[in-house]
């Protein structure tokens, strides 16, 4: 009982550096903590009691499997976006929410009304295989912002980096992209895709 009070005494930063040397009542602790307050926002949006509590012990669990590797500053943050990551993909299985084949088609649609030559289906092959070409950490970002519509500041907290980190790696994936659409000979107009590219891209 006397353990248990003193770990309800403990801050989120000293919960989270006792998980990591695996105390399994530190991750109690923040479970029973924070599991409301994930369940609550889940629950807001999909209205639905599994699905919610499903996506909460989700998220914890994952914190705790990937303990040695995370390292998080700001607990709260941290797993209020995480699961609104949760939820998004949740709609996005379940409610066909735009996926990256969806965003794909948006894109030979606009550039077939920007009078351009290439068909939906090589624009379709031709962006996967610019994106299967890049590094890791530039593919992740790219896929969160640009087909989880997910904003750079979000981004940041889900992985752990700056946001002028996440804005620096999708102005570097713009570029490269449109240097990669030239010189494969994609024959669209480069200035309306560049446009729509930089509307569908959120840099804030």
């Amino acid at each position: 009982m006397l353990k248990r009070e003193l770990y309800r005494s403990m801050s989120d930063a000293q919960l989270l550096n006792a998980m990591k040397a695996d105390d399994n009542l530190a991750f109690d602790e923040i479970h029973e903590r924070y599991v409301p307050h994930l369940y609550s926002n889940s629950y807001k949006v999909i209205k639905q009691t599994e699905v919610a509590e499903e996506i909460a012990q989700d998220v914890l669990t994952d914190l705790w499997i990937k303990r040695d590797i995370r390292d998080i500053q700001n607990l709260e943050a941290y797993l209020t976006v995480a699961v609104r990551y949760q939820v998004f993909g949740y709609f996005r299985k379940t409610k066909r929410l735009p996926d990256f084949q969806e965003a794909q088609e948006d894109l030979a649609i606009y550039s077939m009304e920007a009078d351009a030559l290439l068909n939906e289906r090589e624009l379709k092959g031709t962006i996967a295989m610019w994106l299967a070409k890049q590094p890791e950490k530039r593919r992740e970002i790219f896929r969160l912002n640009y087909m989880e519509e997910m904003t750079t500041r979000d981004i940041s907290v889900l992985l752990n980096i700056s946001q002028k980190t996440v804005q620096n790696q999708l102005l570097t994936a713009f570029n490269n992209l449109r240097a990669y659409l030239r010189s494969t000979s994609v024959l669209f107009i480069i200035a309306g895709a560049t446009q729509y590219i930089l509307h569908h891209i959120s840099l804030l």
